[in-house]
């Protein structure tokens, strides 16, 4: 009796220590409902149809804020289950083995990353994939006469330190805020790059699972203010967002796929070292070409390249409108990962984008011209320095993929996108520009 006993604890120390790996679903995608209210479901049904070739049926799951698809294959049906209940679920279903991928709108943390080391590693290339590019907005009723904020007074505002419009330029209106809840990686992502450690949100704000829902009491009500994904902005009324002395900026096709929107941020998805080939498939066909077009049909920011044409403001200096004359933008920055020259794992993936867009546009390397920036400097010739040396760290890469672009050079520390010295400004303002000839 007594080793039965012994047998069936074991068993259950095993339980715990190993993830339950299978579930009823050919793939479990759980986490943000950034993500997984549209786009996933969206991605999803794509890939299912590319790669099985049936009509793709779509049903709600148990519970609000799941999809559950599925594809004929021959006598046994191909399902997918999609459970967007907040980015920190996600995670825990992925630590726990019900999930094959973890869908956030944030990066992971630290604490996350080092919970999983044992088994996979989050901070890889082969783990860690963003599938979109999304703007925080920042909405208010349609009447509001505000046009742009910035990120300081957002800061004080959802602190409730700031508690009347009139007192930014609005109507004499008390101000009532709608935040989404704290399993919420939009959540997380404002309180990261808004509230950050000097302020609190104030106890009066509604809080919402779902971005649209939040947007849509937003657009009825003359005193709110909130924020969501950029999918959800509906009927609320869109402002342009400041960082520092930066210049204040909506978010557009250019603004945030650059990622020099203030509020830009990737959205992700988390996978295993020991994820099933299909999922693998999955991983590829959201990333590629095809899963990026749907990327923009959803709403979001697709990180196929395209160029663009940029009317330059009063601010910019001539020698930069000069430097640019015969080119257009292509809407894709390179940023780097520890130092100042290492590429993060989204630029790897980019370095491919760029070489299929030359390919598709039939132009060559030659038609490509780099421009590297620095977050501020102690000096000026430190700046130009590094800014330098990220322009060449990108052809470097480039002329290892077969692209040898001989046009790159650095701007310094000048016509930054966010506020100098921070670690987010730093970030977004150390970054490669990517021009195409015209």
């Amino acid at each position: 009796m007594l080793s039965a006993v012994r047998r069936i604890r074991a068993l259950c120390l095993l339980a715990v220590a190993l993830p339950a790996l299978s579930h009823a679903n050919d793939i479990e995608i759980h986490g943000s409902n950034t993500v997984g209210a549209t786009l996933a479901p969206m991605l999803m049904s794509g890939f299912l149809s590319q790669r099985f070739g049936g009509e793709v049926t779509s049903r709600p799951g148990q519970s609000e804020n799941e999809h559950l698809l599925s594809v004929s294959q021959g006598s046994k049906p191909v399902s997918a289950r999609i459970a967007a209940h907040g980015s920190s679920t996600g995670f825990r279903a992925l630590n726990d083995g019900i999930a094959d991928l973890w869908a956030s709108s944030r990066p992971a943390k630290a604490t996350e990353i080092e919970a999983l080391r044992a088994q996979s590693d989050l901070t890889t290339a082969d783990n860690e994939h963003v599938i979109a590019i999304d703007g925080l907005a920042i909405l208010v009723h349609p009447s509001n006469p505000l046009e742009r904020i910035s990120i300081d007074t957002l800061g004080k505002i959802f602190a409730g330190e700031i508690d009347n419009w009139a007192a930014v330029g609005g109507a004499d209106r008390p101000i009532r805020l709608y935040a989404r809840d704290n399993q919420s990686g939009t959540w997380d992502t404002f309180k990261t790059l808004v509230l950050g450690d000097t302020y609190h949100l104030d106890a009066s704000a509604f809080r919402y699972e779902s971005n649209d829902q939040l947007s849509d009491d937003v657009s009825r009500d003359p005193s709110a203010i909130g924020f969501s994904g950029l999918a959800s902005v509906r009927s609320s009324k869109l402002l342009a967002v400041s960082d520092g002395d930066a210049p204040a900026l909506k978010p557009t096709q250019l603004t945030v796929a650059s990622e020099d929107y203030p509020l830009s941020r990737r959205l992700f998805l988390y996978s295993r070292d020991d994820d099933p080939k299909l999922v693998n498939e999955f991983l590829e066909f959201a990333q590629g070409q095809a899963g990026q077009d749907l990327v923009a049909q959803s709403g979001f920011i697709s990180q196929n390249p395209i160029a663009l044409e940029v009317a330059h403001d009063a601010s910019v200096p001539e020698t930069f409108r000069t430097l640019t004359g015969s080119y257009r933008r292509l809407s894709v920055n390179f940023r780097f990962a520890e130092g100042r020259t290492r590429l993060d794992n989204k630029a790897h993936r980019d370095l491919v984008r760029i070489q299929d867009y030359l390919e598709r546009e039939n132009k060559d390397a030659a038609d490509l011209m780099l421009i590297g920036f620095a977050d501020q400097q102690s000096n000026e010739l430190r700046a130009q320095m590094i800014s330098e040396l990220r322009a060449l760290s990108v052809s470097r890469a480039l002329r290892e993929l077969g692209l040898p672009v001989s046009a790159h050079t650095g701007y310094g520390h000048y016509m930054p996108v966010g506020s100098a010295g921070g670690e987010s400004g730093a970030r977004r303002n150390g970054r490669v520009e990517v021009w195409v000839r015209r």
